[in-house]
């Protein structure tokens, strides 16, 4: 049986992409092998878009740490784009990105 770190972190990765799903109309889903030096996110269906999920007891360290994570990933896929999920405990979730991140996204918008 998995520890309980895993398993949460396995449902909070089901919980947002059947969120970005619903809300985007695209079949998002999880990726497997999640931690590998060669990592690409958490979450696939999203065109040339990396999905990084935390579902940390301290959110505020995941929004610190996490975005940078996703970068490396976003390089490790050779995707234009990276996004963050961060599950804060009564608020639910929120999408964060570093300032690049952010940027890159309204680039690709306009």
């Amino acid at each position: 049986m998995s520890n309980p770190n895993k398993r949460k972190g396995d449902a909070a990765e089901l919980e947002i992409a059947r969120i970005l799903t619903e809300l985007t109309g695209m079949p998002v889903r999880r990726k497997l092998g999640a931690g590998r030096a060669d990592d690409e996110g958490d979450l696939e269906g999203l065109p040339d878009t990396v999905v990084q999920v935390a579902a940390w007891k301290d959110a505020l360290a995941a929004v610190r740490e996490k975005p940078h994570g996703a970068e490396q990933q976003r390089l490790n896929a050779q995707a234009e784009l990276a996004v963050t999920f961060v599950k804060l405990s009564r608020a639910g979730w929120r999408a964060v990105m570093t300032p690049e991140q952010f940027a890159a996204w309204v680039r690709r918008a306009l």
